[in-house]
Formats: C-alpha cells, sequence, structure tokens
C-alpha cells in the first residue's frame, strides 16, 4: 500500500499528496480524502482518513467493513482501501454504535452517508453535490394518498419539470427526495435539453418487500386511487404513457406492472431489478442462488411481453450476482419484441451509481 511503502522516507501519505506529520494541525487542515492512486493492476487504491478514535469505514452493498489503522500514537486512523476501476459507492464510517459522514468529503448523501468514486468513473453530470448536514428542497406541491387497498396514509409530493407532462412515477420516492436530490437533477436536465417536460411523482414504501413483490395491489392501486388524485393536483399530469422509474425490488415491481397491467404502463426505467425474486426465494438461505430469473422470467417464457412496451434496463457493473438474473430478463423482453435500452453504470448495488442512469432512462422513456 503506498502509505507504508513510503511512511518512512517520505511520510506516510504522500503518495496520495498529503506531505504534512499525520495528526498535525497542518496535516488535518490539509486533509482532503478519499483520494485514489492507481494500484497496478488496474484498479485503484483509495486512502479514507478519521480523526479521534476507533472506526471502521462501511460501504453499502460492497465489501465487507474496512477496520481504520492508528498512525503511531496520533489522532490520525486511516484505510488504504483496494477499489476497482470505474466505481461510484456510498459509504460512512462507524465508531461504535454511532455513525458518520466523512468530515472530509463534501459529497454527502442523507446525512450519515458519503460518495466516494474513483477517478475514472464517469462523471454524473446534473447532480449537485449535497453536504451531509444540507436539508433537500422538497416540491411544494403533495397530496395526501389514503389507501384502501394498501393500508395507512402516504404524503406523495409532485414536481413539474419543465412546467410539468406526462407522470413519472419515482419508486422509493423518499430517498429521491431526502438522500439523492432527484427534483434539482431532472431540473437541471431538462434546462440543459436533455430531459422532456414531466411531471414527477415521489411514491413512497412503506413495506418494500410486500409491496414490490410480483403481486397487484400496488398497482391496482396506484390506478385506481393514486393516479385519480394526481389528475386532481394543480400540477400538470398527462397519464397517458405513463413513465416508472424502479430500482432493485422496486424495479422488479416497475417490470411487473408492465407486463401485467399494459394499458396502465407502458415505459419503465428499470435500474437493477431484483429478478431473482420468486414467491419461494426468500425461503432459500441464498435468495440469488434460486432460478435465474425468477418469476419475471418464468412468466415471459409462458407470455411475451405485451406490444408497444417501451423499457430501459441498467445494472451495476459490479453486481456479478445480479447480472444473470438481469441479463435474461433483458433479453427476454426483447425477444418478445419490446423497444429495449441496456446500459451499465460504474457501481454495484448502490443509488449512488444509478442515478445518472435514471436521468438517461427516463429521458429515454419518454422520448
Amino acid at each position: 500500500m503506498p502509505g507504508r511503502e513510503q511512511g518512512l522516507a517520505d511520510g506516510p501519505f504522500t503518495g496520495f499528496g498529503l506531505t504534512a506529520t499525520p495528526g498535525g494541525e497542518e496535516f488535518w487542515a490539509g486533509a482532503a480524502a478519499p483520494a485514489s492512486v492507481p494500484s497496478g493492476d488496474g484498479g485503484w487504491v483509495t486512502l479514507f482518513l478519521w480523526r479521534g478514535s476507533p472506526a471502521v469505514v462501511e460501504f453499502e452493498n460492497w465489501p465487507d467493513p474496512v477496520p481504520l489503522v492508528r498512525w503511531g500514537d496520533t489522532d490520525c486512523w486511516y484505510a488504504e482501501v483496494p477499489m476497482p476501476a470505474r466505481l461510484r459507492v456510498t459509504y460512512r464510517f462507524r465508531t461504535g454504535e454511532l455513525t458518520h459522514p466523512d468530515p472530509f468529503n463534501p459529497a454527502g448523501t442523507g446525512g450519515e452517508q458519503s460518495i466516494v468514486a474513483t477517478p475514472d468513473a464517469p462523471p454524473q453530470p446534473h447532480w449537485p453535490v449535497v453536504g451531509a448536514d444540507d436539508v433537500l428542497p422538497l416540491p411544494r406541491t403533495r397530496i395526501r394518498w389514503t389507501s384502501e387497498r394498501l393500508g395507512g396514509r402516504r404524503t406523495v409530493r409532485l414536481h413539474p419539470v419543465a412546467g410539468g407532462g406526462p407522470v413519472v412515477l419515482l419508486l422509493d420516492g423518499d430517498d429521491w427526495l431526502h438522500l439523492h436530490p432527484a427534483m434539482a437533477a431532472f431540473d437541471a436536465a431538462a434546462a440543459a435539453g436533455e430531459m422532456p417536460p414531466a411531471t414527477l411523482v415521489f411514491v413512497p414504501a412503506k413495506d418494500r418487500a410486500a409491496e414490490f413483490g410480483c403481486r397487484p395491489d400496488l398497482w391496482e392501486a396506484v390506478r385506481d386511487e393514486l393516479l385519480p388524485l394526481v389528475v386532481d393536483s394543480e400540477v400538470p399530469a398527462e397519464t397517458d404513457g405513463l413513465v416508472v422509474a424502479g430500482q432493485s425490488l422496486g424495479g422488479l415491481s416497475a417490470v411487473y406492472a408492465a407486463l401485467e397491467y399494459p394499458d396502465l404502463v407502458s415505459r419503465v426505467a428499470c435500474q437493477s431489478g431484483s429478478f431473482w425474486w420468486s414467491p419461494s426465494a426468500a425461503d432459500l438461505p441464498d435468495p440469488l442462488a434460486g432460478q435465474v430469473g425468477g418469476a419475471i422470467a418464468a412468466r415471459l417464457r409462458e407470455h411475451p411481453a405485451p406490444p408497444g412496451l417501451r423499457i430501459a434496463f441498467d445494472l451495476g457493473e459490479h453486481e456479478t450476482r445480479m447480472r444473470p438474473h438481469c441479463e435474461l430478463v433483458e433479453s427476454l423482453v426483447e425477444e418478445s419484441g419490446a423497444t429495449v435500452r441496456v446500459s451499465r453504470s460504474a457501481s454495484a448495488h448502490d443509488r449512488a451509481g444509478w442515478r445518472q442512469a435514471l436521468l438517461t432512462d427516463v429521458a429515454w422513456a419518454l422520448a
């Protein structure tokens, strides 16, 4: 690792651009982490710094937590983490029972997490850098959805992009409101001419596992309860050509809706759909080790996708175990005659990596 090899002669972190003595005020004043250097095998070694106490760095759906090592008897704790080429990942520090964002990284998400990208990861234009302490603005329009089919009440927020237009349902809407600044990103993409007018509908989930399985309740509730409320709101909303955008279990649910409710959903933006899912998968010791393609692939083998379906699939380049499930569903949908777009994001199973695909896939679906 660069720090260990260079420590005796040049200071422990010279290879990462930090030349001051670790633990001193000059060092902390100039600390800029994470910092990455080439590993020599096509990947990277990334330096993470923490001040004052033992800690581990935890990554979202990526390798196991990495304990930080103390430098001598200073207050400097660090980890040099090998990373593959083209990776963007969410992470946080844990000290005991507490979690923290990275105090040396301005790119945060949700108050307790930060985002790191290797130098070769593609940029994410239109997504503003949000600090861990920043509170994201919320759309002005909200509706109260009391659902007889799903139970309970939810707050659904609506935002017109470029004046509003076709409805785009963003599943897991609270994540796109409070963790990742989707409203600002869609507005910026529209201002750059890369997103047509649309009306974003941020749909929160109460029980993802129950609501996003292949079951009709959610989509009948959307059709019969939610969309009438959206149409009656003060925001322009066209429900013809409805787009559904979902990730993971949300992506599974979006594709299920397009197959089973084609009069409702004909356009989908799916990032890393959980196509391993089947009614019995949860009972397996390893749900991803079940039948490749799960319930969706089985359905497509018996009944092709309905005509007119337009669907964009994206998957993280580093989601190796998801790949067989997603590739099979992608091919079966395309063989059915649907219009299909396939891309791969520089990520593992992580919204921070998928979010640029969310913009490009929704824009393509609306085209």
